[in-house]
């Protein structure tokens, strides 16, 4: 069985970021990646699909973005080409086409297994992500028979779908997004919205992320904020990869597509959504209005305030047995794989327990998690802090497995 110092579990940016600084400081590893480098980006992305955060954004250890737009959104397939390139350049030792089928503890550190064989390593870094499995909810077994449903990661092109009406449930970045873009296309749209984060593309003259970095708000640490659990799961921002454009509700609203409330049920073939829109959307607002007062609190000066959410009478029911609706899209987030982690660092619903990427379990750690050990860690551009952090860990764990080794040798 090969050893090596650390085993690396995929070859997304975040598994890329943690390679180039092994590197950095000379500890051997692999890279095991189930696909191609940028798998994700490949194999789970719509066609229209750009980045959320403009290319100057796009920065990794030992890389930033030079090219001719850096106010620009790269494409789904640009961002693969670009973490081809980055692993070739940084030469990192990937492993493509091994998927990881179990890792469990051993003396002296772990065994990954894999369907090429398994290696064994005093440390593993899970850079296999938290957007593995689209989550869908449990209801989704009582759609009727004959209406197709599918994912953001299944979607290509309104194209794929069958003539006729669509219902999206979710109004996160992708939700929005799929709506916009069914919309446009001529199909009516209904959009289910439960909470969001609403947010404008540019806030007095610049990109909001441009704000949200140079204020420091994505550089919040995961120990500086009173809640924890929910700061890890605010839903994403309702953004799009196009420069100027904000997509909200009002803009949605406004195109055509019709707002609900969160999707609660269904029952006998009917949706059912809850009347509470009115105060969700008011809370995003509210939440909305709090930021924008940071940003001008940090500037020194007040800006603009947009214009409250506006909702319309929304429907508490649909029934989709009346051919209206002829094909559901759940854009309801993503969750982690970990089927195949067999070391006791899991809670009752199968989420990795962590603290700042360290786990229970010395030697185990994970990278690419929502709000990780800042606000941005699930950002490209969160990666290279994030990783030089852990890799810091990392070390001082081999050197401390090094001095037990050389104390009882002795």
């Amino acid at each position: 069985m090969p050893s090596t110092t650390t085993v690396i579990i995929g070859a997304g940016h975040c598994g890329l970021a943690m390679s180039r600084c092994l590197t950095g400081r000379s500890i051997d590893h692999v890279v095991l990646e189930r696909g191609q480098v940028a798998n994700s980006w490949r194999t789970q992305r719509w066609d229209s699909l750009r980045l959320l955060t403009p290319n100057w954004m796009t920065r990794l250890p030992g890389y930033a973005y030079r090219g001719a737009d850096p106010d620009g959104y790269l494409r789904a397939p640009q961002v693969a080409a670009m973490l081809e390139g980055y692993a070739g350049a940084s030469a990192a030792p990937v492993l493509t086409g091994t998927t990881v089928t179990s890792v469990r503890a051993a003396a002296g550190g772990f065994v990954v297994h894999t369907d090429q064989g398994s290696w064994r390593a005093p440390t593993v870094v899970l850079a296999c992500g938290a957007a593995a499995v689209p989550a869908v909810p449990a209801l989704a077994r009582l759609v009727p028979a004959g209406i197709p449903s599918l994912t953001p990661a299944g979607y290509r092109s309104p194209a794929g779908l069958p003539p006729g009406g669509v219902l999206v449930v979710g109004a996160s970045a992708s939700g929005v997004q799929l709506a916009d873009e069914l919309h446009r296309s001529g199909r009516p749209v209904t959009l289910a919205a439960g909470e969001h984060v609403r947010m404008p593309r540019t806030y007095r003259g610049r990109d909001i992320l441009w704000w949200l970095d140079a204020a420091g708000v994505l550089d919040q640490r995961y120990d500086q904020v009173d809640d924890l659990v929910r700061a890890r799961n605010v839903p994403s921002m309702q953004l799009v990869g196009s420069p100027g454009r904000t997509l909200d509700l009002n803009a949605l609203s406004s195109a055509g597509v019709r707002l609900a409330g969160r999707l609660a049920g269904i029952q006998d073939g009917v949706a059912q959504f809850s009347g509470s829109l009115p105060n969700v959307c008011a809370l995003a607002d509210l939440k909305l209005g709090r930021l924008l007062d940071t940003i001008d609190a940090w500037a020194g000066t007040a800006g603009e305030r947009f214009a409250p959410t506006a909702v319309p009478r929304p429907p508490l029911g649909l029934d989709l047995r009346s051919g209206e609706i002829s094909t559901i899209v759940w854009a309801t987030g993503y969750r982690p794989d970990l089927s195949w982690l067999h070391v006791p660092v899991l809670d009752r619903k199968g989420r990795i327990v962590h603290d700042g990427g360290t786990t229970a379990s010395p030697g185990l750690y994970v990278i690419g998690m929502p709000f990780l050990r800042r606000r941005k860690s699930t950002l490209i551009d969160g990666a290279a802090r994030d990783a030089a952090e852990l890799t810091a860990h990392l070390a001082g764990h081999l050197d401390a497995l090094a001095g037990r080794r050389e104390r009882s040798a002795s």
